[in-house]
């Protein structure tokens, strides 16, 4: 924002939301009103949202939308070998167009998040967007002002804000049960394997306007095997690891600590690392944020335990207090999870537990009562309120924030010698210990950081208030706040 800080816009931005949600045109629907949904594509978790708007009382599936004609079609056959009739289109725009329409389900790649949702807030829809809520922080802002201009329910669907076991597992760790917090450690394990590398003639499928599909993003030739999934691993339209997976330990992390903004600084140190390929984003990767209330480390691993393996790491940290704390997981599949470390123990959500410094279990934390985020979308839809949101667009915006400030140091690094990444972190015990982990998995997967060294981006600061950077690099930060939009794809200045 340029002419008004963040505070003063929510003070008006507020009023006015709660003025449109008085008017005849957001009436709060009753229990017995059909509520009309659409869902703009559904290769990947758009079917979960599909799945879950079909098993609820009252709400219909009305409208499909997304760019391949293939994924398209197939899903229009799964609804006619049920009985049901729904209306199909290519292009958002025209379901926007629609007056048979409520709510709108995003779950396209990262890049239509946000223009999706504006333009969806402007056709007067409610909308649940997929995760992170923005492919950038400027946007994300959009995002946020375009739900309150015009009074819009906007869902960021994180799925861990649905799931009852964290809620009680926060209100154990801030009964001060385990004492003072001292470290929040975050990991997205997962194996990643090479997209390819194609000199832009990547595979793009004949049922696929691929002019849609790049939408606000620069139409380029791909220099991947394949269009779909592996945008992921491309700055254009991906935010990495840390805007997929990572995105919703990264919010469970802001939700844990309570806090109402975002850290005072980050910094990440990472690469691509054994993989020689068009991905441009880090496969191995560790996030410091620095939080008033505690110090978070987050960790990307996509390589495996060792080369050739299926087997991913275990988390196993020994704590500046001397304390060894290890994950309850061994296996293939993805180790992701979160472990708050504190005076007395520490809990690790992926157990739903609790432990003490010996390790010994001494809480479990049941999920009893969880709601999936589409139901608790409707609901909210239903009753007009914000506040029954389980992650309102304003939270999902500040929680995707941690992912792109991260992101943001890596692209703003350099490469550095071992030496001067441990330089960085002199002072941090806990971040040398992880740091000297990551040299250790590397290794195993025969990668010698002396040769191959790791990028070690600056410490970058986001002013809460203006959402701009300040100090060192903030020329070169403030330029990645946002992209340059593709005509006609724009998001306006105001939305």
């Amino acid at each position: 924002m340029s002419s008004i800080t963040r505070r003063s816009f929510l003070k008006q931005s507020l009023a006015t939301a709660a003025a449109a949600a008085l008017s005849p045109t957001h009436k709060a629907l009753g229990a017995n009103d059909d509520l009309r949904v659409a869902v703009v594509g559904f290769r990947g978790h758009g079917q979960t949202h599909i799945r879950n708007y079909l098993k609820m009382p009252g709400v219909r599936v009305v409208a499909l939308c997304d760019v391949d004609q293939a994924i398209l079609d197939r899903e229009v056959s799964r609804f006619e070998k049920r009985g049901q009739k729904v209306a199909t289109c290519r292009d958002v725009r025209r379901l926007l167009e629609r007056s048979d329409i409520d709510a709108v389900s995003v779950a396209t790649p990262n890049h239509w998040h946000a223009l999706a949702t504006v333009w969806a807030c402007q056709a007067g829809k409610d909308v649940c967007v997929e995760k992170p809520a923005s492919h950038n922080i400027w946007e994300g802002r959009k995002m946020v002002q375009a739900a309150r201009k015009y009074g819009r329910v906007v869902q960021a669907d994180l799925d861990m804000r649905s799931r009852c076991f964290n809620d009680r597992a926060f209100e154990y760790l801030h009964s001060g049960a385990l004492g003072r917090i001292l470290v929040v450690r975050g990991f997205c394990y997962k194996a990643r394997t090479s997209i390819g590398k194609t000199d832009g003639r990547g595979h793009i499928p004949e049922t696929v306007d691929y002019d849609l599909w790049c939408g606000p993003a620069e139409k380029l030739p791909i220099d991947r095997s394949e269009l779909h999934y592996d945008w992921h691993w491309v700055w254009n339209t991906g935010n990495g690891e840390l805007g997929n997976n990572g995105a919703h330990q990264l919010d469970q992390i802001l939700w844990m600590l309570r806090e109402r903004g975002l850290p005072r600084r980050v910094m990440s140190v990472g690469g691509r690392f054994g993989l020689k390929d068009a991905g441009q984003t880090p496969n191995t990767q560790i996030v410091f944020c620095d939080f008033p209330s505690a110090p978070v480390i987050y960790e990307v691993r996509g390589l495996p335990d060792k080369p050739g393996s299926q087997q991913m790491d275990t988390y196993a940290a020994t704590a500046a207090t001397g304390v060894t704390i290890r994950n309850r997981w061994s296996g293939r599949g993805p180790n992701t999870g979160l472990i708050i470390q504190c005076e007395g123990g520490y809990l690790d959500l992926g157990a739903q537990a609790a432990f003490d410094n010996q390790g010994k279990e001494i809480c479990t934390f049941s999920n009893d009562g969880s709601v999936d985020p589409q139901t608790n979308f409707i609901q909210a839809v239903r009753s007009r309120q914000q506040e029954d949101l389980k992650t309102d667009i304003e939270q999902g915006h500040l929680s995707a924030c941690l992912s792109h400030l991260g992101n943001i140091s890596h692209r703003l690094g350099k490469s550095a010698h071992p030496e001067a990444v441990r330089e960085a972190l002199q002072r941090d015990h806990d971040g040398l210990e992880a740091l000297q982990r990551f040299a250790e998995h590397l290794a195993m997967n025969d990668v010698d950081l002396n040769k191959t060294q790791a990028v070690l981006g600056p410490w970058v600061t986001l002013d809460a208030e203006t959402e701009r950077f300040t100090g060192v690099l903030a020329t070169e930060a403030n330029a990645l706040l946002k992209r340059q939009y593709r005509e006609p794809f724009v998001i306006p200045e105001q939305v």
